[in-house]
């Protein structure tokens, strides 16, 4: 004898229309990718440079300039741990020029510090975001370097007066960049400091002051309000095809 088997029955729900609109497929982004680059590499964060100048309020004294970043970068330090600031702080008569490698939440950091000052008699003005260097390779400072040009250095004549600025840039990204290999090369991680005699050292690769007294004044560059408003601002941008009815559909 065999026994009559009956067909087993089956609840089938339907599936929901987003798993039917939408491909269920992980995707990532360039971010990850470069996150997982550097994990591979060891490092803890993207590394990125930034160019900055700006002028000194008269009567202030240099060293008070050094040491506003020096207490700066301890208080910002102390919430971004592991993620040391290098790069190279040259105070001219009038204005200075600073360069700063670290990580994106440590480089913002240090412009809302400067920020934060907007609204009193600061010894610092005029500031303005040069360039930003993102994801490089390696640090061209292995510490933070400070030098006091103080013996003003002549010129022949005013470049600023006879060439476009993207000449002018050209050339102040030129020295700054010949002066950190010759940094690279000659000064020993653990070095205290420069000293204030580079102007004699090694006149031919400092950026003249005339060149940095120019870019602050120059409207094609952001200052750093500029820049942190167009960083906060939101990138999402709402379509008018995401706001019609009925709502469209995606195949």
């Amino acid at each position: 004898m065999t026994a009559l088997s009956h067909p087993r029955k089956t609840s089938q729900k339907p599936l929901p229309m987003e798993s039917l609109l939408v491909p269920q497929v992980p995707r990532g982004n360039y971010l990850n990718l470069q996150e997982e680059k550097q994990r591979l590499q060891l490092k803890k964060f993207l590394l990125h440079r930034m160019f900055v100048v700006a002028s000194i309020q008269e009567n202030t004294e240099k060293t008070d300039v050094a040491e506003y970043y020096e207490q700066a970068f301890q208080s910002i330090l102390k919430h971004h741990l592991g993620e040391a600031v290098t790069g190279l702080l040259l105070v001219y008569p009038t204005s200075m020029l600073h360069i700063l490698e670290s990580s994106t939440g440590t480089l913002y950091q240090i412009l809302e510090e400067y920020l934060s000052h907007q609204n009193e008699e600061f010894m610092i003005k005029d500031m303005k975001i040069i360039a930003i260097s993102h994801n490089i390779p390696s640090r061209l400072f292995m510490q933070w370097h400070i030098s006091l040009i103080k013996v003003p250095v002549l010129y022949l004549d005013d470049v600023t007066q006879s060439q476009t600025l993207e000449e002018v840039i050209t050339e102040f990204l030129t020295h700054t960049h010949k002066l950190g290999l010759y940094l690279f090369k000659t000064i020993k991680v653990g070095t205290k400091g420069l000293g204030d005699n580079l102007h004699q050292i090694v006149p031919d690769l400092l950026p003249p002051e005339q060149i940095i007294k120019y870019l602050c004044k120059s409207k094609e560059f952001m200052n750093p309000a500029e820049f942190m408003n167009m960083y906060n601002k939101p990138i999402h941008i709402t379509l008018d095809s995401e706001i019609v009815w009925p709502a469209p559909s995606y195949f």
